[in-house]
């Protein structure tokens, strides 16, 4: 049982790599642009997926002197190149696909595309559908992305199928470079839809989802706990598979300061709790030393 994100990636490696040699062969035998343009994609999913390996052995090092925060947003890197990748792979099928079309191409023995085409379909929808299981369990952006890689790949895989047993029907090449550009296009919306969500994390872009989580738990905790006046200066931002969390708590007056520390304790305790993989930080402050919010809207956990 493959365990580690090391371990998947690796996997994913091995099968493209395999994948890109069955197409190849294929391509070779039956001349089909949209063959050719299928070893292309495993190809840059290959790619992909050596990025992805590497990646994900860099984000599991330690927090060290350069990188205090740690190695994890290598990850999201890892996930905005693959992106990349995936648009310049695009570019080159829509450019021989479109030229194919244009001046025409013939193909042959289709029964050896239409039998690998097949295998490597069912090959990446397993690959991709563990990769995505171990990235949810794992929380890795990196696998993440190169699930959703082999997952584009298996479905142009079915659009090139469609294709070519379309030719062999009806004996109309034309139906190989349209079934090239169908998966062009599918690759484009893949690529696009991969590189915002890693660069959402590039950028620190706050996960609204887990602050709303977060402040509920303030304010449950909060209910429990008199002396706590209030918070403000919430923020967190995601690093791979971790999100880091800083606030400001208020304490009322009086308060002691092994009070105040024994509950900003509890608070990030819950919030460890109940978030998962999160590293929280809390500035402890008297009630009052609050003047303006950090934004033009007011801050839901202003001491009153």
């Amino acid at each position: 049982m493959i365990r580690t994100k090391t371990g998947a990636a690796t996997l994913s490696v091995f099968s493209n790599a395999i994948l890109i040699a069955l197409k190849l062969a294929a391509g070779a035998i039956t001349g089909s642009i949209a063959i050719i343009t299928e070893a292309i994609h495993s190809a840059i999913d290959l790619m992909a997926s050596v990025v992805a390996l590497v990646s994900v052995r860099k984000a599991d090092e330690p927090a060290d002197a350069e990188h205090p925060y740690g190695h994890e947003k290598v990850e999201n890197l890892s996930a905005a190149i693959e992106g990349m990748l995936i648009l310049v792979g695009a570019g080159v099928i829509i450019y021989e696909a479109t030229r194919r079309l244009v001046t025409g191409s013939e193909v042959e023995d289709l029964g050896v595309g239409i039998a690998v085409i097949a295998f490597s379909a069912l090959a990446n929808t397993c690959v991709a559908l563990f990769l995505r299981h171990r990235a949810r369990q794992l929380g890795s952006p990196a696998l993440e992305g190169d699930a959703a890689h082999l997952g584009t790949d298996a479905l142009t895989s079915l659009g090139v199928l469609v294709g070519l047993v379309l030719v062999e029907i009806t004996g109309e090449a034309a139906f190989d470079a349209i079934a090239a550009l169908c998966v062009a296009v599918a690759i484009v919306f893949a690529g696009i839809r991969l590189l915002t969500r890693s660069g959402r994390a590039l950028v620190d872009e706050a996960p609204a989802a887990e602050l709303d989580r977060i402040q509920g738990i303030i304010a449950r905790e909060r209910g429990t706990a008199p002396e706590i006046a209030g918070y403000h200066k919430l923020r967190a931002h995601l690093a791979g598979a971790h999100l880091h969390v800083d606030l400001h708590l208020q304490f009322r007056e009086g308060t002691s300061l092994e009070r105040a520390h024994a509950l900003a304790h509890a608070l990030r305790d819950a919030i460890e709790r109940e978030t998962g993989a999160v590293e929280v930080l809390i500035h402890v402050e008297p009630e009052g030393s609050f003047r303006q919010p950090d934004t033009l809207a007011e801050d839901p956990g202003r001491a009153g």
